[in-house]
């Protein structure tokens, strides 16, 4: 990277560089910022401010920046096989011994895997793949597909109609036919004065409607996040999940499973299935894979369905350039490997998950918090004016923004996702960086009651 003021990087960027998610005009008024360089679970500005990087970069950033392990498995590879495909009957190391790793820390039964370059291509993946798995069953009609409002799956044509977020659907014709929805398990958000239980049963109890409505016949899966990640963190109450396993299981429905946020660690085992106790049919994994190093993606497939495919006589017209790129395997090797030697799995799960949420608990004392809540190594506050009723701030105060710029420059990351400030720490976080995590947080609330109060 040359040399540059910062100043000269913002003024390039706008000049050139669209960003996802955005509004260009807004951000070209404003300008980026600039981030250049990382250590641990920092980043770092262009002005050198230090600043605690409480998203793990987008959710993936597992092990932390600069984490050597990775950076020598991507040097070697690229010195060794920078790239090969596998097209045309071939393969390479790199696939092979990946493939064979996630079947063992996968859950039970899931051994096969589709390699992709990011989750939204998993999600592609999976609309294609279970249409082909009926149709090899002699079951063309199961087409449709159903899935959750405020679910996010990714941004391509196929995920974002699989993601269930009215913006999205707004630009560009979307949903595509044959994906449908339900609503979300939002407690906080739409089942206030409601069990949480109760509650959650009567959203699970929304899949079999859904069924029954569009014929079983002509449904071939749900969709799902254990965890709805982008769409707020929200927790489904305990209820749920059973629920949605049994109504798939009476109905012989696949239930593909999200894990591209909540795979490898986040909650505290492996993947959020196991932590759920969910028996996925279809499973989507990326961002923790490489610790967000590299791109890569991969759609593990139980043994059931992979049985079908593979005895079907017919191709499988369906692939990327760049689906199990042998140096992004590499440092997915090296990433799983690191986590074990650490025993990152259990350090969250019995250590690191409990004091965070002890320490995240201690939000709900602000004026501004109704709710704090987590699950592993992700959280979520939601933000009102008044606490008795939970009423909400105006949308044109805009308080989630305003709470993010504050954390920000508190320096610490919170991402906004409404009035919701949402979070999830690389997993490498200390009880010390957890304090520290916390104390700036507070600061940036303290701030936007402040700024709101005006």
């Amino acid at each position: 990277m040359s040399q540059q003021t910062g100043s000269k990087w913002i003024e390039q960027d706008s000049a050139h560089c669209l960003h996802p998610f955005t509004n260009f005009k807004a951000l070209n008024d404003k300008g980026s910022r600039v981030i250049t360089r990382a250590e641990g679970i920092y980043i770092y500005d262009e002005d050198n401010n230090k600043i605690l990087d409480g998203m793990a970069g987008l959710w993936c950033v597992n092990m932390g920046y600069n984490c050597q392990p990775l950076i020598d498995a991507a040097t070697k590879q690229l010195q060794e096989l920078p790239y090969y495909n596998l097209f045309f009957q071939t393969t390479h190391p790199p696939a092979v011994e990946l493939s064979t790793l996630l079947a063992e820390v996968a859950p039970e039964g899931m051994n096969h895997v589709f390699f992709t370059g990011s989750g939204s291509e998993c999600n592609d993946t999976v609309v294609r793949m279970v249409r082909h798995y009926w149709s090899s069953l002699g079951k063309p009609n199961k087409q449709t597909i159903i899935s959750r409002n405020n679910a996010y799956h990714g941004s391509t044509m196929a995920g974002a109609s699989l993601g269930g977020m009215a913006f999205m659907h707004a630009q560009g014709g979307l949903p595509l036919p044959n994906i449908v929805h339900i609503d979300q398990p939002y407690h906080f958000g739409e089942g206030q004065g409601v069990d949480a239980n109760e509650f959650g049963l009567e959203r699970a109890q929304q899949l079999e409607a859904k069924i029954l409505e569009v014929g079983e016949d002509n449904v071939a899966a749900f969709i799902a996040e254990p965890i709805q990640g982008a769409g707020g963190v929200i927790i489904p109450p305990e209820s749920y999940w059973p629920e949605i396993q049994c109504i798939c299981d009476k109905y012989e429905i696949l239930l593909i499973v999200d894990e591209v946020i909540c795979g490898f660690g986040r909650t505290g085992e492996w993947f959020a299935s196991q932590t759920f106790d969910i028996k996925p049919d279809l499973m989507c994994m990326a961002k923790g894979i490489t610790s967000g190093y590299l791109p890569l993606g991969g759609v593990m497939v139980r043994e059931h369905v992979a049985k079908v495919l593979t005895d079907a006589d017919t191709e499988f017209a369906h692939g990327f350039t760049y689906s199990g790129h042998p140096a992004a395997c590499a440092v997915a090797i090296a990433n799983i490997k690191e986590m074990q030697k650490h025993n990152i799995v259990s350090r969250v799960r019995e250590d690191i998950a409990p004091y965070f949420a002890s320490r995240w608990n201690e939000l709900l004392d602000h004026p501004m918090v109704a709710e704090a809540r987590t699950k592993g190594l992700v959280g979520a506050i939601e933000l009102v004016k008044d606490k008795a009723t939970n009423e909400r701030y105006h949308k044109d105060l805009d308080v989630g923004t305003r709470c993010r710029e504050h954390c920000f420059s508190a320096g610490v990351v919170l991402r906004a996702v409404g009035d919701t400030m949402i979070c999830s720490p690389p997993l490498i976080i200390t009880r010390d960086e957890i304090d520290e995590f916390i104390e700036k947080t507070k600061i940036a609330l303290d701030n936007t009651l402040a700024d709101v109060s005006l």
